[in-house]
């Protein structure tokens, strides 16, 4: 049988509205929480964290949103995430879009749903320039892609900079046909490649820029286990280097 609210009320020999709001960090005075917190262990009661929810319309969870968990930058994110949410006694709802913004659209449907306290979110494109005529009813940030106008808070790197280092690196070691290879469904890509053809013109070369779609999961798997079939196009100037 469950232990109900009722029951570690008439443990602590206190009201049901004391218990709800000692438990909830209402005004009560040390003794009453103590007292209340030992019934809470004699008796075994577990909060219902849906009604919580319903009273507080807060649920202490936070939506994080990525592209691919599998990735390696999202894996650090996520683990970040989730370590500083357990330090804040917060728990996480991890959601993994595949680059696609239909399943963008029905996760942050379902964090309306649940309520979250606000969300960690790397859109792509297709969904970025759409947020700024939304309207949450959570605060939400942006992580590794933005463009100006979202409307929303971002943590992003400086794309642009960082691949015209790497066409710089490359340039130094004696590399001159660098080719640049970018992902089309998010804003780093196109960051990414105005950063190494300003380079590439900078230092007097020719860019070789080309946009790639996201891969199927099935691609990915078959990559991971070094058995891509995919013929492979024969250049008569193949890149010496790439980025």
């Amino acid at each position: 049988m469950s232990v109900s609210i009722k029951d570690v009320a008439a443990r602590a020999n206190v009201s049901p509205a004391t218990v709800s709001r000692a438990l909830a960090g209402g005004q009560v005075s040390a003794a009453l929480r103590a007292k209340v917190e030992e019934a809470v262990k004699a008796t075994g009661y577990r909060p219902n964290l849906s009604a919580r929810r319903l009273r507080s319309q807060e649920s202490q969870t936070i939506g994080l949103i990525v592209a691919d968990i599998s990735n390696p930058f999202f894996t650090a994110v996520a683990r970040a995430v989730e370590d500083e949410a357990y330090k804040a006694g917060l728990r996480v709802i991890l959601c993994n879009t595949d680059e696609n913004p239909e399943k963008e659209a029905l996760y942050l449907q379902l964090m309306e749903e649940e309520r979250v306290t606000g969300v960690i979110f790397a859109p792509t494109r297709a969904t970025v320039g759409k947020l700024a005529k939304r309207q949450f009813n959570f605060p939400m940030v942006l992580i590794d892609r933005a463009e100006p106008g979202s409307g929303q808070d971002a943590v992003v790197l400086d794309n642009a900079g960082a691949a015209a280092l790497l066409v710089e690196h490359l340039r130094d070691r004696g590399y001159r046909r660098i080719e640049g290879l970018f992902g089309n469904a998010s804003t780093t890509g196109v960051e990414r490649r105005l950063g190494y053809e300003e380079a590439m013109r900078r230092f007097g070369l020719t860019p070789s820029a080309r946009f790639i779609p996201p891969a199927s999961r099935r691609r990915r798997r078959r990559w991971r286990a070094g058995s891509n079939a995919a013929p492979r196009r024969k250049r008569s100037s193949p890149p010496t280097g790439c980025c």
